[in-house]
């Protein structure tokens, strides 16, 4: 993770044009609050007249840390060690449905194993984030994460209403519909249904 971070950024991520700054001061205090009494592998460091916050990778970090109780939103990886995938199917079903998962795996069904045993809003086998990029796939969460998906096709199906309307006409209003219902009218409504 290290390298990647220098690969995509080199040395000093806060001079790297590629690299974005926090929404705003708001936000930025709340990711520091995330970190605080993490063990901190790599960045941490933070300056508010720019909105920076480094890339920052987190180890050792308790289930229970405040930085694993929301969706992060920012430049945070939180690193936990789990003996198996079964224990990490089972970590992520004890929780809130995420926004989105992350699985990385060269074996195609240990992948299709942990998106049938899990639920979350989307899911990216073997990258991050790029489901978002993609207009045609409907982008949203389950649960506590959201609800309803935007998108292309889903955007129009999220912000509208389908309200079923039955209308019928007056002329023809069979009486077989109404009470008393005697053994003749159920034999024939039995015969139409």
């Amino acid at each position: 993770m290290l390298a990647t971070i220098r690969e995509f950024w080199g040395d000093d991520p806060q001079k790297s044009p590629d690299y974005g700054r926090v929404v705003n001061a708001r936000h930025l205090k709340r990711l520091l609050g995330l970190l605080e009494g993490q063990e901190v592998a790599a960045g941490g460091v933070a300056e508010e007249a720019d909105r920076y916050l480094a890339p920052t990778v987190l180890t050792n970090v308790s289930p229970d840390a405040k930085v694993m109780q929301d969706e992060i939103f920012g430049p945070i990886l939180p690193v936990l060690s789990v003996p198996n995938v079964d224990a990490a199917i089972a970590f992520i079903n004890a929780r809130p449905k995420p926004l989105a998962l992350y699985h990385f795996s060269a074996d195609k069904r240990l992948s299709e194993r942990v998106l049938e045993r899990t639920s979350s809003g989307g899911a990216c086998i073997n990258h991050c984030i790029m489901h978002l990029t993609v207009p045609d796939l409907p982008f949203g969460g389950v649960g506590e994460s959201g609800m309803g998906a935007y998108h292309g096709k889903a955007s129009f199906d999220t912000f509208s209403h389908k309200k079923a309307v039955l209308s019928r006409p007056f002329a023809m209003d069979p009486p077989i519909a109404y009470p008393p219902y005697t053994d003749f009218k159920e034999k024939v409504m039995k015969k139409l249904l």
